[in-house]
């Protein structure tokens, strides 16, 4: 099987960044469409409230994944569940508790205050988990969690602006669960220009990718992206040519 592609459309980043950034439900799902027509197999997003503002709120994700999933039907959504969108773990607990319409699957950082309890609750909904291991502390607190065998995938997110640092980093955490045992299925991602790095050794190693304008805003090259898809093209050449 060829590793597996995933588009995070937008998250936290300004529309200062890019212009083309989707917040709306109908942006999103324009989008997502998009995406998935260049080769995006599951699709990732941040919902906003109608000022724009970045929400675990039940109306507007549930708007957001009914207007996606209208368009790609079929497609698996992924929401985040960020504590930087709502830090107090109790106060987010209870918002995600509020969800109307349950996305697929979520991302939870492993490294952040009361996600275990947050995964249990969705895990119990039937949401499926994306593991998010930002750093060496997250992949050491998801084995110790115990989790590994009830998540769908773990994400391996380095965050450093070197290339060379954040391929050694995600290196680093793959090593971590080789050495716990952990199997699950891996997807692998960096930030910015390092983001590409990170995608050519994981997709080397038989290991899923994600790109996206959540991810980075330049091509391979170092060209500004267009939009999604232009960025989903992009890496589903990378799986091709592996």
């Amino acid at each position: 099987m060829s590793p597996r592609l995933s588009v995070a459309l937008n998250g936290s980043r300004s529309l200062t960044d890019h212009p083309g950034i989707p917040r709306s439900p109908q942006e999103l799902a324009k989008e997502a469409r998009a995406a998935v027509e260049a080769g995006a197999q599951i699709l990732h997003l941040h919902a906003y409230d109608p000022s724009m503002v970045e929400t675990l709120a039940a109306g507007p994700c549930a708007a957001a994944l009914r207007a996606v999933r209208a368009a790609c039907p079929g497609v698996p959504i992924s929401l985040t569940t960020s504590a930087g969108i709502e830090p107090d773990p109790g106060r987010r607990l209870q918002l995600i508790a509020g969800w109307t319409e349950p996305p697929d699957l979520v991302t939870a950082n492993q490294g952040e205050e009361g996600i275990v309890e947050l995964c249990e609750h969705l895990m119990q909904r039937g949401v499926g988990i994306e593991a998010g291991l930002l750093s060496l502390g997250d992949a050491r607190a998801f084995v110790r969690s115990g989790m590994a065998d009830r998540c769908v995938r773990a994400l391996v997110e380095p965050l450093d602006a070197d290339p060379e640092a954040a391929v050694a980093h995600a290196a680093a955490i793959e090593q971590v669960l080789l050495a716990a045992g952990i199997s699950l299925e891996q997807m692998h991602h960096g930030d910015g220009f390092a983001s590409w790095a990170v995608c050519e050794r994981a997709v080397s190693r038989g290991h899923g990718i994600r790109t996206g304008l959540e991810d980075t805003i330049v091509l391979p090259d170092g060209r500004p992206a267009v939009d999604n898809a232009d960025l989903v093209r992009a890496a589903a050449s990378m799986i091709r040519k592996q």
